[in-house]
């Protein structure tokens, strides 16, 4: 297996394969890793780690923690993690390519990134100015029936999308969506709405076919909640939300 050691990046969501994930970041420690970023070459991929938070905070405190009003913020890498961080992540993330990284007049960065790889958290390490991880990269495996489960995934996400946006909606074509059935696994997986444990059992499914038949499974009980529920707004399908880190 293929190991690395890169900056870890801790969200409170999912970052799948093929998902723009636009960042502000303001915080000191990621500040640092966005510095260290930029000093790679631009022929070379700035790449992280992004992990969701199973246990933490995403933004540490900058104020006094209630009810002790004389409580001091937390600082460094490790702040609203813990003191061993790894116990309040998910072990399996993905790595993620920063294609543009904008510095703001106030210090901050914006960045555009996109996910990679899949990749599983063997440790971390919290002794510089931000953390970073070693890990080891997952192999996509198609597994059995993965085309035929991703022709049905497709269907589903079709009536799944026309109800989330309601009739006056139009529905996505099938040209608008690709074949390929782990970019459809992963498409799925980032446009549903679902939440963050269930993003998680996807993004970690043992193999493509595994995580469309959890896919289909859950496009058909959502599609029929929906039915009851009035119109709601359509998501955009491969940009995941701006999270202040």
């Amino acid at each position: 297996m293929t190991t690395a050691r890169l900056p870890l990046f801790p969200l409170n969501a999912v970052l799948f394969p093929g998902l723009v994930l636009p960042l502000n970041v303001f915080e000191q420690r990621y500040r640092a890793m966005m510095r260290e970023l930029l000093k790679t070459d631009d022929s070379e991929p700035r790449r992280f780690a992004v992990v969701a938070i199973r246990d933490g905070r995403e933004v540490a405190p900058t104020a006094p923690g209630l009810p002790d009003q004389t409580a001091l913020p937390e600082k460094g890498p490790t702040a609203g993690f813990g003191p061993d961080p790894i116990q309040a992540f998910h072990r399996v993330g993905c790595i993620a390519d920063a294609a543009q990284i904008r510095e703001r007049p106030d210090g901050g960065f914006e960045v555009m990134a996109t996910g990679t790889t899949r990749v599983k958290l063997l440790s971390v390490d919290a002794s510089g100015p931000f953390l970073t991880a070693e890990l080891e990269e997952i192999p996509e495996e198609q597994g059995d029936e993965a085309g035929t489960l991703a022709e049905g995934v497709l269907r589903a996400f079709r009536n799944y999308q026309k109800r989330l946006a309601g009739a006056r909606e139009r529905s996505l074509t099938t040209s608008e969506l690709p074949d390929d059935p782990s970019v459809v696994s992963y498409l799925v997986a980032a446009a549903a709405v679902l939440d963050t444990p269930s993003k998680q059992r996807l993004l970690q499914a043992p193999d493509t076919a595994t995580r469309l038949r959890e896919e289909l499974s859950l496009l058909r009980s959502e599609t029929a909640v929906l039915r009851h529920l009035p119109s709601l707004p359509a998501v955009e399908l491969t940009r995941a939300p701006t999270s202040p880190n």
